[in-house]
C-alpha cells in the first residue's frame, strides 16, 4: 500500500477517525509520518491533515503568544483541544477556567469522591449526616442557642446509637 501524502513510500502508519459520522483513513510512510509529527500527540488532528489544515500546524511550531500557556510543559489551550490530553499534573491548574465546565458536563461535579459500594451506602450516608449535625451543633453553641443545640445533640445522640447498633457482617471460618 503506498503513501496517502507522497504517493511513493511503502506506507506503514495507518490512521483512523470519524468525523461527522463519516471514517477518514490515511495511509503514510514513515517518512511523511515524521514529517507530518504523527507521533507528537499535540500537533493536530487527524482531521486537521486529511482537510489541509495539519500542514500548516506541522510547519509553523510557533503558537499565538496571547494564549495561556502551562508553566510547567508549556502546552496551550489549543494544544489540549486537538490532543484531548493535558501535557502535565499542572495544566489542570493552568486551564482550570476552561476544564472547569467541560468536566462539570461529564461528570456529575468538579472533586472526584469515588464510588461506594452498595453494601456501604447508607453507613456513609449516616456518616455525613452525623458530620453536618455535628458541624450545626457547634455554631448553634457558638451563638448561644442552646434550644437548638440541645435538640441536635439528641439528634446526634440518636444517630450514634443506630450506628452503633449495627454490627459489621461477620464470616463463618469454613474450618480445616
Amino acid at each position: 500500500m503506498k503513501c496517502d501524502m507522497c504517493k511513493e513510500g511503502e506506507a506503514t502508519v495507518h490512521l483512523m477517525q470519524i468525523v461527522d459520522g463519516k471514517i477518514q483513513k490515511v495511509d503514510l510512510c514513515e517518512a511523511c509520518a515524521k514529517a507530518k509529527r504523527v507521533t507528537d500527540p499535540t500537533a493536530y488532528s487527524i482531521a486537521d491533515m486529511v482537510l489541509g489544515m495539519g500542514t500548516e500546524a506541522a510547519a509553523s511550531p510557533s503558537r499565538p503568544k496571547a494564549e495561556r500557556r502551562c508553566p510547567s510543559c508549556e502546552m496551550t489551550l489549543s494544544d489540549f483541544r486537538r490532543a484531548a490530553r493535558l501535557g502535565c499534573p499542572q495544566c489542570y491548574e493552568a486551564f482550570a477556567e476552561a476544564l472547569g465546565p467541560m468536566l462539570k458536563g461529564m461528570h456529575k461535579g468538579l472533586q472526584h469522591v469515588g464510588k461506594t459500594p452498595l453494601s456501604r451506602k447508607k453507613e456513609v450516608l449516616l456518616e455525613e449526616r452525623l458530620r453536618l449535625l455535628r458541624q450545626q451543633l457547634q455554631a448553634a453553641v457558638k451563638a448561644e442557642n442552646f434550644e437548638a443545640a440541645v435538640r441536635l445533640r439528641d439528634q446526634i445522640k440518636a444517630l450514634e446509637g443506630q450506628k452503633d447498633s449495627k454490627t459489621p457482617p461477620t464470616r463463618e471460618d469454613p474450618g480445616p
